[in-house]
């Protein structure tokens, strides 16, 4: 890590402060929890509070336009790290799933959960989970997507329709492991069903080095190499890295073997010198993640930030 990287990150927004000061630096968690509370009244958290809707949503619409309605700028909030306590997030929260589903579990929730994308139900869960929606509406959902999985362990939101899919998409496998990630880290009561679910689409990752084809080996697309903030529904390898980590912790030797193996496929797109957002730019992230899954600590967004080599 250059030496300048840290103080650059240290001027960011709060969002990046916090993070910096957890994952770099290895600070208290008092120190990072207090920095990541300013959120909620600075910069790029603060501002996206500020435009709020008087119905509690954002843009005029609950998943249009895109993409500034209630959806995308509740899964910005969500990313940018602003806490599960907020109000105004709350608010905005229930809001956008009383819009899309219902305000209670009955016929016509379970109609229009039925009806949705699997992709938006993660984000509705990842939503519902961070920002306090009640148990009852939760657990319908993830009912809803652990029964809704593809053979090969993931997920499709064109599982139902013609042409029938035989294959996972990797955009909606991600957006629902989000939503199953934050379930399973607040102990939901299915929790041993959607670890499990969680496993086989992580395999699932795992199988394709999360951006080549099992069959070819080729870049699956070229954009599962770029990485862009905020992500929306879009998958990128990274993403399913940062998904990678907390199995890793859970089950070591496992995973530190996924994450190594991965670190192996970037490394024939290049070495990283300089900042990037290609897989190939940031090939050290992958190792370093490896090496966290085996109880070391890891400087995953530095060495993204600072094209580090080895």
């Amino acid at each position: 890590m250059g030496p300048d990287l840290l103080p650059w990150l240290l001027e960011g927004d709060p969002a990046i402060r916090w993070q910096t000061q957890r994952d770099l630096q290895g600070k208290a968690r008092r120190v990072w929890q207090a920095e990541r509370a300013r959120t909620a009244t600075e910069g790029w958290g603060a501002d996206l509070l500020a435009r709020q809707d008087a119905n509690g949503g954002w843009g005029g619409g609950v998943y249009s336009p895109k993409w500034t309605s209630a959806t995308y700028t509740l899964l910005t909030l969500c990313d940018i790290g602003l806490p599960g306590d907020n109000a105004a997030a709350r608010r905005g929260a229930t809001h956008a799933i009383d819009a899309l589903l219902g305000e209670r579990v009955d016929e016509a929730f379970n109609r229009k959960l039925a009806e949705l994308d699997r992709c938006i139900v993660g984000m509705m869960l990842r939503i519902g989970m961070i920002y306090g929606i009640d148990a009852a509406r939760i657990e319908a959902i993830v009912a809803n997507l652990l029964s809704e999985g593809m053979p090969d362990g993931g997920w499709n939101c064109r599982k139902h329709r013609r042409p029938y899919p035989h294959h996972s998409s990797f955009h909606t496998t991600l957006n629902v492991l989000e939503g199953l990630r934050e379930y399973i880290e607040l102990g939901g009561p299915r929790a041993t069903e959607a670890k499990a679910a969680e496993a086989g689409a992580l395999e699932l990752l795992a199988q394709h080095r999360l951006f080549r084809s099992d069959h070819t080996g080729d870049i699956i697309r070229p954009e599962f190499t770029r990485f862009a903030f905020p992500p929306r529904w879009h998958y990128d390898a990274f993403r399913a890295l940062e998904l990678l980590r907390a199995p890793a912790r859970r089950a070591t030797r496992v995973w530190a073997r996924r994450l190594s193996c991965c670190a192996r496929s970037a490394r024939p797109m290049g070495g990283g010198g300089s900042p990037t957002n290609t897989v190939g730019g940031c090939s050290s992230i992958w190792r370093r993640a490896a090496s966290q899954a085996a109880g070391t600590p890891s400087a995953l967004c530095a060495s993204c930030a600072g094209g580090e080599t080895e």
